[in-house]
């Protein structure tokens, strides 16, 4: 289970790492992600499962799924980030293995997006 710290609970969190924040799609997922400026708190996470996912016991697996794998990533994200994980329709029938895949893809791409060209220890611009 996810932090009860880390949990994202208000709309306007939601809505500022989605309007405000990056954006990482891959087939199963879409993550939104934003550092908020000036605030020293944990990461929060958030999750959206609509109803294109399916019915109300495949959307709760797919919840319960994402959050277990966001749980072990929780170190990856910086303090005071907020992070949403909206599911795409073929999570319902993903292998867990694609999932996990498919959200440290995304989340490669949003958190290396985020350095800039002097902290990167690879050199790379």
């Amino acid at each position: 289970m996810l932090p009860s710290g880390s949990r994202m609970r208000r709309g306007e969190e939601f809505a500022d790492a989605v309007r405000k924040g990056g954006r990482a799609g891959r087939p199963t997922l879409v993550a939104h992600f934003r550092v908020r400026e000036q605030t020293d708190e944990p990461p929060l996470v958030g999750f959206v499962v609509s109803r294109a996912v399916g019915g109300s016991v495949v959307r709760n697996r797919v919840k319960r799924q994402l959050r277990h794998l966001v749980r072990d990533r929780l170190d990856r994200l910086p303090r005071g980030s907020l992070l949403v994980v909206r599911a795409n329709p073929p999570a319902a029938s993903a292998q867990n293995e694609r999932l996990a895949a498919e959200l440290d893809s995304a989340l490669d791409r949003l958190l290396r997006r985020r350095e800039s060209p002097e902290t990167r220890m690879d050199g790379r611009r």
